[in-house]
């Protein structure tokens, strides 16, 4: 049953939150504030990670937690309401228009929302105050950007070229770090913030993800690096009324259209 507030005697609702990324997939349950009211769990991703091994491992894991009203899903890569556009960092194009939310949904019996992963952990970290950068460093490396709380369209920023072709992700993502070394590959993060602070001039920085605790110090005064679990506790957030627009019931313009 849903948790109770005491001083309303309405039921709060809890959320199974989701986050897959490329090497694991981690979830919880969240009361109302966003506190996780469960161990999380921690599984490694399916490999391949396609559709229906991703899909059925979470069910799995949604089993062992306990009962939930409704879902978050952090995704790595480009999704539009329930729609997967593109997931580069699971190794393959089965993604592509691939309907994860409604799958879920019709799987768990509860509603689903999904929206980009590094999107969600920026939900969990943001002071709602100026324009603030959200950056998740895993297997690749994710982009989101808010300004007075509310979150822009989103920006596959990773999949940019960055130096001598190479995208952010090739740069600074999970493989850069095992063949440059830690210390090179701090060297290469900082030039990575150094580029956001000229293109967006943000206020605050906040990195996260598995990767973000091997970032040296010092950092600049508008860099933080922020616990792992915000990319599910931020999942609470979806469920903010203003956030209901980017949950419509329709397609993406342009799906159909190769990856």
């Amino acid at each position: 049953m849903p948790n109770t507030n005491d001083h309303t005697g309405q039921a709060e609702p809890l959320t199974l939150a989701i986050d897959i990324g490329g090497s694991h997939l981690k979830a919880a349950i969240l009361d109302e504030s966003g506190e996780m009211s469960s161990v999380p769990i921690r599984v490694k991703t399916p490999k391949p990670a396609t559709p229906e091994a991703v899909v059925a491992a979470l069910i799995g894991v949604s089993q062992r937690l306990g009962q939930f009203d409704r879902v978050s899903i952090g995704f790595p890569g480009v999704v539009r309401a329930d729609f997967v556009l593109t997931a580069p960092n699971l190794g393959t194009k089965a993604w592509h228009d691939f309907r994860l939310a409604d799958v879920m949904a019709k799987d768990l019996g509860k509603p689903v929302r999904m929206l980009n992963d590094a999107s969600i952990q920026g939900l969990g970290v943001i002071s709602g105050q100026g324009l603030e950068c959200v950056l998740t460093m895993g297997t690749g490396m994710g982009f989101a950007l808010f300004r007075d709380g509310e979150i822009a369209p989103h920006l596959e920023l990773s999949q940019h070229p960055l130096r001598k072709h190479k995208t952010y992700d090739e740069y600074v993502g999970e493989a850069a770090l095992e063949r440059a070394g830690k210390r090179r590959w701090n060297k290469r993060v900082r030039k990575v913030i150094g580029i956001l602070e000229t293109v967006i001039n943000y206020d605050m920085l906040y990195i996260g993800g598995g990767n973000a605790k091997l970032i040296e110090n010092p950092l600049p005064s508008n860099v933080k690096i922020v616990c792992n679990s915000a990319g599910i506790t931020g999942g609470v957030r979806l469920w903010d009324a203003r956030l209901d627009h980017a949950f419509a019931e329709h397609p993406p313009a342009f799906a159909g259209q190769p990856v």
